[in-house]
């Protein structure tokens, strides 16, 4: 095993020295990513197909692509986002300069997961260097030849210096987390997550944490559900399921349910053909462990679509499961497969209360035209997300956050969200030594009087809104240059008085 504590070291030395803080540095690693996924596409993609049997539109869609936008998006506004901020003042910092400034960590511990194992690991890796931080990243042994790649062509092409790629099991994660880091970075499971959070604890490191859970959908009797049993399906089939944000389970009535299985037959022929196994589209489960685990919910209550497996290729197809009882273990834990269980209500406000009744999800879906609905679950419930009449597709709006609450996580990434995870935000108050400043500041100077105490409570006063206050200073500073300038004129004149 590698001396971690020795490769921390050496990377905050460099960070110390200053070298990732030029806006310059910046720009040209995320150039030379840009560059990286130009030129490395085919070796991801030959990754991904041996370690999930992920296809080539797969791989370029939810993992090439979606991490090249986000480059090009840290490019496009790195300028903007590093740029010190200006907040507003109060009177009595009125002749004060106020500035927040937009500081890196340090050094960074990026831990990605196997499921989307590429660009999982580069949007973090991506942020941290773009806010002018170092990083060691972690990524998952279960994806070996992704995360090989990854080893590989990282230091062909960023700073060597400043960007580790450390490969390895449990015992390596163990021992990294025993280093002090400035930032943690971890996307995967809860369970995991709290490892990560109680080793963070030790030195009072911040953590972003990006975990799961279980993601309901409810449909209601208004829905387009041509439109809704495509959406759901789609996402719950990409990556075989393997999506931290996939619909989970699905909450209707059961008129809503028969229709939807019958639906669903006919747009899985389509999509997969009447044996998905040779479809060239559907990916299979990561390892043994997660398919013998899944492998156990398809004896949970009936299966009415699918239920086909098959070890030798870590197979389960795209299953439908009926009559399952919320204490079945299929909802007890984030299914993580291809597999969708629904649970019968009679309405939104029993699918809000079954919701509350657990850990909160990472992302809420609703099927509804109604408005009111819509609203209600939106208003109700809690979760890292909405998506209303789609599933998946809210994670790829970069103006929008992308985290969990509670169980499902905390922090959030994605466009600007990505930059400031990354940085630390310093705020600056600068005065300067002028007369007036001193003479407004006085009144805090003991021996205190009410006098005194009046004049701070007027400084103090938080007003709502005053009209040109950002003139104030400006005014401040005339009427001072017109009292000296006067009291300069008036000097003049009473000198020559008392020369004649």
């Amino acid at each position: 095993m590698a001396d971690y504590a020795s490769l921390v070291d050496r990377t905050r030395t460099v960070f110390f020295n200053g070298k990732t803080r030029s806006l310059e540095w910046r720009i040209k690693q995320l150039k030379q990513a840009l560059l990286m996924l130009e030129e490395c596409e085919q070796e991801i993609i030959s990754a991904l197909a041996t370690d999930l049997h992920k296809c080539k539109f797969e791989t370029v869609s939810t993992e090439i692509k979606f991490a090249e936008g986000e480059v090009i998006e840290l490019l496009r506004h790195l300028k903007e986002w590093s740029a010190d901020e200006k907040p507003s003042k109060s009177i009595v910092n009125i002749l004060d300069k106020v500035e927040i400034k937009k500081e890196p960590y340090g050094v960074v511990l990026v831990i990605g997961p196997w499921n989307y194992p590429f660009q999982l690991c580069v949007i973090p890796l991506m942020g941290a260097i773009a806010a002018g931080n170092c990083v060691i990243l972690k990524p998952s042994e279960l994806s070996s030849a992704t995360s090989a790649v990854l080893a590989k062509i990282i230091p062909k092409y960023l700073d060597q210096e400043c960007v580790h790629v450390v490969l390895g099991g449990v015992p390596e994660t163990t021992e990294l987390l025993k280093q002090k880091f400035d930032y943690i970075f971890y996307t995967g499971s809860t369970t995991v997550g709290k490892i990560i959070n109680n080793a963070a604890n030790k030195f009072l490191t911040p953590v972003t944490l990006e975990l799961g859970g279980k993601s309901p959908v409810y449909i209601d009797n208004t829905a387009d559900l041509e439109i809704s049993v495509k959406r759901i399906l789609w996402g719950k089939c990409v990556n075989s399921g393997q999506t931290c944000i996939a619909p989970d389970y699905v909450l209707c009535t059961e008129e809503v349910q028969n229709k939807f299985i019958e639906k669903a037959k006919q747009i899985l022929k389509e999509w997969f053909t009447d044996n998905p196994k040779e479809s060239p589209d559907f990916t299979r489960i990561i390892n043994e462990h997660h398919y013998q685990r899944l492998v156990k919910y398809l004896n949970n209550g009936k299966v009415v679509v699918g239920g086909d497996s098959d070890a030798s290729e870590r197979y389960i197809s795209p299953t439908i499961l009926i009559d399952v009882k919320p204490t079945d273990p299929v909802m007890q834990d984030e299914i993580f497969g291809p597999i969708l269980p629904f649970i019968n209500v009679n309405n939104a406000y029993e699918a809000i209360n079954f919701i509350n009744s657990r850990d909160s999800p990472l992302v809420l879906y609703i099927f509804s035209k109604d408005r009111k609905v819509q609203d209600l679950l939106i208003s109700q419930t809690r979760s890292g997300s909405v998506g209303v009449n789609e599933t998946v597709i809210q994670y790829c709006v970069d103006t929008l956050p992308f985290g969990g609450v509670g169980n499902s996580g905390m922090g959030a990434y994605h466009g600007k969200y990505t930059y400031d995870t990354f940085v630390h935000k310093k705020g600056c108050l600068i005065k300067n030594f002028n007369k007036l400043g001193e003479i407004l500041g006085s009144c805090r100077y003991p021996p205190y009087s009410d006098k005194k105490l009046s004049f701070i409570k007027l400084l103090l006063t938080k007003e709502p809104s005053i009209p040109g206050i950002k003139y104030i200073p400006h005014l401040l500073a005339f009427g001072l240059g017109v009292l000296v300038t006067y009291g300069v004129s008036t000097a003049l004149k009473v000198y020559k008085l008392k020369r004649i």
